[in-house]
């Protein structure tokens, strides 16, 4: 049984026992956290598409750690022209993990 959520506006295909993470969520860590925005879910007697949404249907998680990714460096020129600049960044990130999926 699977299941794709939407969360951040991006969309993950979760199991029960999946760790994944997602967009930083104002969750604290240790605490349930609920995706109801569950685009399909895998059954046993086939996928339920929904339209956008199955209805009814959500994916529980427990919020495990928040933290930051690696960081990624933005540098932008202008050849001939002495520009230069250097940034970087680093996106924050919350690693759930998935306890359960009803639909």
């Amino acid at each position: 049984m699977y299941a794709i959520i939407e969360t951040g506006g991006k969309q993950y295909k979760v199991k029960p026992g999946d760790a994944i993470f997602v967009e930083k969520l104002n969750v604290g860590e240790g605490e349930v956290v609920t995706f109801d925005r569950v685009l399909a879910v895998s059954k046993e007697d086939g996928l339920v598409a929904g339209t956008p949404l199955v209805s009814g249907a959500t994916v529980t998680g427990k919020v495990q750690e928040h933290g930051k990714g690696k960081k990624i460096i933005v540098f932008k020129y202008k050849p001939k022209k002495n520009y230069r600049r250097k940034q970087g960044h680093r996106q924050p990130y919350t690693k759930v993990i998935i306890d359960s999926i009803k639909a």
